[in-house]
């Protein structure tokens, strides 16, 4: 139910049609004045593209869009702007050398000059309770901080319409909690917000409303405070499926090991690690959290061997392998997949096939004298497709051509799919819907009760809930003391991702 009658969004049998794809078809529904209304859909439904025509990066082949009763139709993302809608990304969109009022005066048609900008970012952040410095630098910022500059950016506009894509990915609950005041306040002010999320109890809190959206279509409408996670979940996916169980397993001797694993920053604005320990058994699951930009990154590059480390630092079964790199480490069973899947994970131009590729060779025999077996590799393409219902026309498509979440899946599902004795993990579920997260986990644990070694990095809490034996926070490029999970509350975890260790160890002690 909206909180006021007046619709400030309608949407009206908007249809968008790619090669082989039909993203959006027919879509219709409403957004009240003062209402947080949610768009829930699995990986490919068809939710980016229908944000993608509302904000004027896309076209809508057919179909017509009103914006408090005015026909709204807009060729770019400015004319949005203009009208009224603003949008804060997934993916943050700021330079780490410029300052936060610089950051926020380039999002703008026509900046004010820079003192009366800078009290005016004052004003809004504290209005809104997001207190920001605008002469901080932003590469100075925590993730939690980022998001703000982008979220006064926007409210700067004044806007009718906001549309937040996945925003509490990399938050602390705590700072949840922050965003999730600031939002009902800018709704008692009369914005009207999209909202999308794949956190369906983040939904239930939130949101008044929902549509849901499954194959490019409106296929359910629900009021999610009167509606389960699983529920919601199952109309997404247009079917019940199996929640993830964790079998009793036995854990084994130590497979990795680091001791006081340190390394500079790669960059200007990069993590340095210091002096971080742990170990990692077979058949357990050590789950490590942290806010984004806490060294994550660079933990599982020197995991990975794309950054080497110091000799003595970094064992795989007692052998130092500190200065092996990427494919030797593969040869010896320790398999990585990082968090940025398209360039990193994935080669955007080449092929599904190719992608397997490139980190399956040696371990699938797709190498034969020096000749490539090329059937052999789409077969272990189409396996990892099917397995992990990866939705695209088939092997030969380029990774870039798959959605976010579909390309995530095929790219955890590859080094899955190789079954090494210990894999390293960061955020195996971003940005995949409930029915693939939950497949994925199960996988993770599948692979665990078999003998394997797992490490999953995750900001989601969640998920780490739901598959780690023991925990420990990234905080500043240092790892916390890692804890038995079954320990530690949400709460607790959460201020150790805050950096409150010391608070940790005095309460649970």
């Amino acid at each position: 139910m909206t909180r006021q009658a007046e619709q400030v969004l309608s949407l009206e049998g908007l249809t968008k049609a790619y090669p082989g794809v039909l993203a959006c078809d027919d879509i219709s529904f409403s957004i009240g004045r003062g209402e947080i209304h949610a768009l829930l859909g699995e990986n490919g439904a068809g939710k980016s593209t229908l944000v993608k025509m509302i904000y004027g990066l896309v076209a809508p082949d057919s179909g017509r869009m009103t914006l408090e009763g005015r026909p709204f139709a807009p060729p770019e993302p400015r004319a949005a702007r203009a009208a009224g809608v603003a949008m804060v990304f997934q993916h943050f969109s700021l330079f780490d050398a410029l300052s936060v009022a610089e950051n926020i005066a380039l999002g703008m048609e026509e900046a004010p000059p820079p003192r009366r900008l800078a009290a005016r970012i004052r004003e809004v952040s504290e209005l809104y309770g997001l207190p920001l410095d605008p002469a901080r630098t932003v590469g100075t910022l925590s993730a939690g901080e980022r998001q703000r500059v982008e979220i006064v950016r926007c409210l700067l506009q004044e806007p009718r319409l906001l549309i937040m894509d996945e925003p509490t990915s990399v938050l602390t609950p705590q700072e949840v909690e922050i965003l999730f005041e600031t939002l009902r306040r800018l709704a008692q002010d009369g914005t009207a917000i999209l909202y999308i999320s794949h956190k369906l109890e983040e939904i239930r809190a939130l949101c008044d409303s929902a549509t849901i959206l499954r194959r490019g279509q409106v296929v359910a409408t629900c009021t999610p405070a009167e509606t389960t996670a699983r529920e919601m979940a199952e109309m997404m996916v247009g079917a019940s499926f199996a929640a993830v169980e964790r079998a009793p397993r036995a854990t084994g001797e130590v497979v990795l090991e680091a001791r006081g694993l340190s390394a500079p920053a790669p960059g200007a604005f990069g993590t340095p690690l210091r002096d971080i320990s742990f170990s990692l058994r077979a058949g357990e699951v050590l789950g490590l959290g942290g806010v984004a930009g806490n060294g994550q990154d660079e933990l599982l590059a020197a995991l990975a061997g794309e950054r080497p480390s110091p000799r003595g630092m970094l064992f795989l079964d007692g052998q130092d392998i500190g200065r092996l790199g990427p494919q030797t480490r593969r040869a010896q069973g320790l398999a990585t997949a990082p968090e940025e899947r398209l360039g990193h994970a994935a080669a955007p131009e080449m092929s599904l096939t190719e992608n397997g590729l490139l980190t399956a060779a040696q371990s699938r025999g797709l190498l034969r004298r020096g000749f490539i077996d090329w059937p052999g590799a789409r077969r272990f393409a189409e396996a990892v497709i099917s397995r992990f219902d990866v939705r695209t026309p088939g092997p030969q498509a380029a990774a870039r051509a798959l959605s976010g979440g579909n390309l995530q899946k095929f790219v955890i599902g590859r080094e899955i799919a190789q079954r090494p004795r210990v894999l390293a993990v960061n955020q195996p579920t971003w940005g995949v819907d409930a029915a693939a997260a939950a497949a994925i986990r199960q996988a993770l644990l599948d692979m665990a009760a078999q003998g394997a070694a797992i490490l999953v990095i995750s900001q989601d809490l969640d998920e780490l809930f739901e598959v780690a034996d023991r925990f420990g926070a990234l905080v500043g490029g240092r790892l916390s003391e890692i804890r038995p999970m079954a320990e530690l509350s949400l709460e607790r975890v959460g201020l150790m991702m805050g950096g409150a260790h010391d608070m940790e160890v005095a309460h649970v002690g």
